[in-house]
């Protein structure tokens, strides 16, 4: 096993993450320190500690080295997601604002729970070593379990917060197995190591029971069917920018963890090498690819019928891990920097769309269903075409950013040979438009009730939504910037040794 330690040089390059856990102890401290009345400007120091970060990782963004004995990766790709975390991360902040002064939560401790999250989330995208990834996966997941009942009052978020730990502590045994059984055959929890001992020899059945563990564990992570049970309930229950927050923060973070180890420790396997079925080579691309079509199939599907909006987007969110797999099952440069540019057009129409839901939240609205989005235009023409465009991007509507996503996912499946996987792609994504039109009737068509409460805008719900709108909009007409930053960022996905050589 690789012995973990750090050291003096090592500090620099840890410091965007040394500074999020600074600022959420910033945080706590506040949160004992300060009356209740100035604890709203936590809120500051939580988006000036992710600012810093957030400025530090844009200086280390040409660093290719690895850190603390090999355990800890500085790269494009860490780079990549850490900058797509610490922008949820503060976009979630500035929905929370408004959001936690209705609910009556305590800002200090809301906030140090959505940096630490953030931090563990940071861990997990340089992960190199299995024990630095659980690391990273436990202090995001213990984080978000706290966050999902952090409304102790609602009945609905302390079911959320129950179901979530539940079927969290039982996916992660699922994945500590499936981490033990590769320390057991290759004698090494360090990534590289793992690729170098199982490519020189053979490694026999065990290894096929390793990886569906892997997956299976992995497939929790990022609410992907079948093991998306939790995700309806838990995104429905949990405070509504933390159900963001989750949606886009935490399946990011999973799938860079999930590239990171098929990636960098699993690359020899990708097409075979796992056995075979029906006399065909079976490789863990196999796997993801019966994931990535009962996603689509079954998130889009039970969408259909919901007139909760939180659950339908929880729906949605399934079928949108399915699309994001097919750049893992094409296991080309080009399907993982698809995968990686969709992560980040998902984050800009995912925190938007919820930010509106946070929005219909007033004094005895809870704001999550159709009906309380009727007339929304009428009462906010800019909220309304604000949710118009995040709806038209998630079913894939051009110019939007979910065109551009979708387009550039299923034409990396095309040229890496699977062509039913993209006809099954398309096809789910013209079954998503009914769904995501009906919210759009809603708000564009239907009348509100009379007696309905104002919507209230604050400055920091404004500059959230603009700012997701903006992106929505931004990468949709011009996504070449985006496409050569997520170019990059895949290359550089174990640069040190030519793991990408193994792929197809």
């Amino acid at each position: 096993m690789t012995a973990i330690g750090f050291s003096r040089g090592d500090l620099y390059y840890l410091l965007p993450e040394l500074i999020v856990c600074t600022g959420a102890l910033l945080l706590l401290l506040a949160d004992v320190a300060l009356s209740q009345q100035r604890q709203a400007r936590a809120a500051w120091v939580a988006i000036l500690s992710l600012g810093a970060a957030a400025t530090l990782l844009a200086v280390m963004s040409a660093s290719e080295t690895t850190i603390a004995r090999g355990t800890f990766a500085v790269d494009g790709f860490a780079i990549f997601f850490k900058l797509l975390f610490v922008m949820s991360a503060a976009v979630t902040v500035l929905l929370s604002h408004r959001y936690l002064t209705i609910e009556g939560g305590r800002p200090g401790e809301y906030y140090f729970l959505v940096l630490c999250a953030t931090a563990g989330m940071m861990i997990m995208a340089s992960g190199i070593d299995l024990i630095v990834l659980f690391i990273g996966l436990e202090t995001m997941a213990v984080c978000f379990y706290i966050l999902a009942g952090f409304l102790k009052p609602n009945r609905r978020s302390n079911e959320a917060a129950v179901k979530y730990f539940l079927l969290g502590a039982f996916s992660l045994a699922l994945l500590l197995y499936g981490m033990s059984l590769l320390y057991g055959l290759t004698g090494s929890t360090a990534l590289r190591a793992i690729a170098t001992a199982l490519a020189s020899g053979s490694s026999g059945r065990l290894l096929a029971v390793a990886v569906m563990l892997l997956v299976a564990g992995l497939g929790f992570k990022i609410a992907a069917a079948p093991f998306h049970m939790w995700a309806p309930d838990v995104y429905e229950g949990a405070p509504t920018p933390i159900t963001a927050f989750l949606s886009v923060g935490s399946k990011a973070a999973a799938f860079a963890m999930l590239l990171r180890i098929f990636f960098e420790g699993l690359p020899a396997f990708h097409l075979d090498g796992l056995g075979s079925v029906f006399g065909q080579p079976l490789g863990w691309a196999s796997f993801f690819y019966v994931l990535s079509v009962l996603s689509m199939t079954i998130g889009n599907l039970a969408a259909l019928t919901q007139t909760n909006v939180k659950r339908m987007l929880a729906y949605s969110s399934i079928a949108q891990a399915g699309y994001m797999l097919i750049g893992i099952v094409a296991g080309t440069p080009r399907g993982v920097s698809a995968a990686l540019l969709y992560l980040v057009v998902y984050a800009f129409m995912q925190l938007g769309a919820f930010g509106v839901i946070v929005l219909m939240r007033r004094e005895g609205v809870a704001g999550d269903e159709l009906r309380d989005l009727a007339g929304l235009s009428s009462r906010q023409p800019a909220i309304g075409i604000a949710m118009l465009l995040f709806m038209l991007s998630l079913g894939g509507i051009p110019p939007t950013a979910g065109f551009m996503g979708k387009v550039w996912l299923f034409a990396s499946a095309i040229e890496a040979g699977y062509f039913g996987l993209a006809v099954i792609a398309v096809l789910n994504s013209a079954l998503s438009l009914y769904y995501y039109v009906r919210v759009v009737v809603y708000v564009w068509v239907r009348r509100e009730e009379p007696g309905t409460p104002p919507i209230v805008l604050s400055r920091a719900m404004i500059v959230a939504l603009a700012f997701a709108a903006a992106g929505t909009l931004a990468l949709g007409v011009y996504p070449r910037i985006l496409f050569e930053l997520a170019q990059a960022s895949a290359a550089s996905l174990g640069r040190a040794e030519p793991m990408l050589g193994w792929l197809r």
